[in-house]
């Protein structure tokens, strides 16, 4: 647990501002380094890093490096690639108004920045916003989570031993350390987890007018529809939805089954478990725990025994939930008052779109959705009347790995995105810039006015 009081983060804020304030991280160069450096370092110590998940989660070696560590080293290599061309002034076009002259954009660092993590992708979700924070030229601190405290210290190790505090550090701690922080001010704030604790985070970026970019959750919905493929559509809702124990801001929360299909449905998912989990989930290596005995009771708390048609066992001692499914839910259970964030999969049977997308659009806006079917008709139409962050046809979750998807949410889901070059724009100011020629002044905008500077105004102005 870090101990700093608000004096050491206030000095931490000023160093961090005193060395942006010399320039150097505007450098290319410097940020081409330095990111180089970063991926150097964290490859040297995936042992630790896979250690200390392994502790927080049970989480393996071969899941830590495909669902955080990989898409850390994709953003840091993409960033190193394009660098150059992202940071570059842009030019684009004059108005007539304008000429004799040329108009650009020149992309800026904000200056200094704070990412508050999460818990659940301790690694991905506190150092890919980072890498963009550094890519764009700013210097950064970071806040883990302190609920996956093995990754936290894992990571405050790795940064901390390798990285000078003016540029680059990690404050580890909780809620008091969190509330310490937030009092400075930042000139970028980017924070992933609840969306109550996003309403806090917001509130005190207020005070300072600084920019956040908010990445939350909310209960993203998945439609089955009567011609999808079943077995590919099981299979990769299987996958998605249990990743990492389902505590994944945008797993398949709940499935709207069109009416035919649900019990085929629930049939194929009983096999794909299996196949993917085995005959015992627990002993499965792709099983990751719960994060601790507080989040367990909650999700026990929103599975309706009666209701419960696959999976439904628990070990508390392990922390330890089975891939559960529910049968006939209502929007009215509580499984569907809060986001899951568990092995849990609710399922809604629906005879009516109009209805389903209803329900929906009574709810705060999701952060994903996704669509299983054949053919485009309805597809379309979800996609046209419901407002979500992001998502999938015929898949689940994977749209994360694209970094050409900007992911964010919208409402209560978040706000603002990033990965790849949204997450550069996102940490970044963009300069607008006239450089006009003098070499002549036209007297249309100076008095006397005149009718006939008026129609010349008219031509050149609208």
């Amino acid at each position: 647990m870090d101990t700093k009081n608000k004096t050491d983060y206030t000095a931490l804020v000023k160093s961090q501002r005193d060395y942006f304030n010399t320039n150097i991280t505007k450098d290319v160069n410097f940020r081409i380094a330095n990111l180089k450096k970063f991926i150097a370092v964290l490859k040297a110590n995936e042992a630790l890093m896979d250690e200390a998940i392994y502790k927080d989660f049970k989480k393996s070696s071969f899941e830590n490096y495909a669902t955080e560590l990989s898409l850390v080293y994709h953003e840091i290599n993409l960033a190193i690639r394009n660098l150059k061309s992202w940071s570059g002034k842009k030019r684009v076009t004059t108005n007539m108004a304008n000429l004799p002259g040329a108009s650009y954009i020149i992309p800026e660092p904000l200056g200094v920045t704070l990412t508050i993590g999460a818990w659940n992708y301790p690694y991905q979700l506190s150092l890919a916003p980072v890498v963009a924070a550094l890519a764009a030229g700013n210097t950064a601190i970071v806040k883990p989570s302190e609920l996956s405290f093995n990754s936290s210290h894992a990571m405050a190790k790795i940064i901390n031993d390798n990285f000078k505090a003016d540029y680059f550090h990690v404050v580890e701690g909780g809620v008091e350390e969190t509330t310490a922080l937030l009092q400075e001010s930042f000139d970028k704030i980017f924070y992933t987890g609840s969306t109550n604790v996003g309403k806090i985070i917001m509130k005190a970026a207020a005070e300072h007018l600084t920019p956040v970019t908010l990445e939350l959750g909310g209960k993203s919905p998945s439609f089955v529809f009567n011609n999808a493929n079943l077995k590919i559509t099981a299979k990769r809702l299987v996958w998605a939805k249990f990743l990492n124990g389902g505590q994944t801001c945008v797993a398949p929360d709940y499935i709207l089954a069109e009416k035919g299909v649900k019990d085929k449905l629930i049939a194929e998912i009983k096999k794909q478990i299996k196949n993917i989990h085995g005959d015992d989930p627990q002993q499965s290596e792709a099983f990751v725990r719960i994060i601790n005995p507080r989040h367990f009771k909650r999700i026990l708390q929103l599975i309706d025994t009666n209701k419960v048609v696959i999976g439904g066992e628990n070990d508390e001692t392990d922390l330890y939930i089975s891939p559960t499914v529910m049968d006939n839910v209502g929007f009215e259970d509580a499984v569907m008052q809060e986001e899951i964030f568990g092995p849990v999969l609710p399922v809604i049977e629906f005879d009516d779109l109009d209805w389903a997308i209803r329900k929906i659009k009574e709810r705060p806006k999701p952060l994903a959705l996704y669509v299983f079917a054949s053919g485009s008709g309805k597809i379309k139409k979800i996609l046209h009347e419901v407002s979500f962050g992001g998502g999938a046809i015929n898949d689940a979750v994977m749209h994360l790995t694209n970094s050409n998807l900007p992911f964010g949410g919208v409402g209560s889901s978040g706000m603002g995105s990033y990965h790849g070059k949204a997450g550069f724009n996102a940490f970044s100011h963009f300069k607008s810039i006239l450089d006009k020629s003098t070499l002549i002044e036209p007297p249309i905008k100076y008095p006397p006015y005149a009718a006939w500077k008026r129609k010349i105004l008219k031509k050149l102005l609208e």
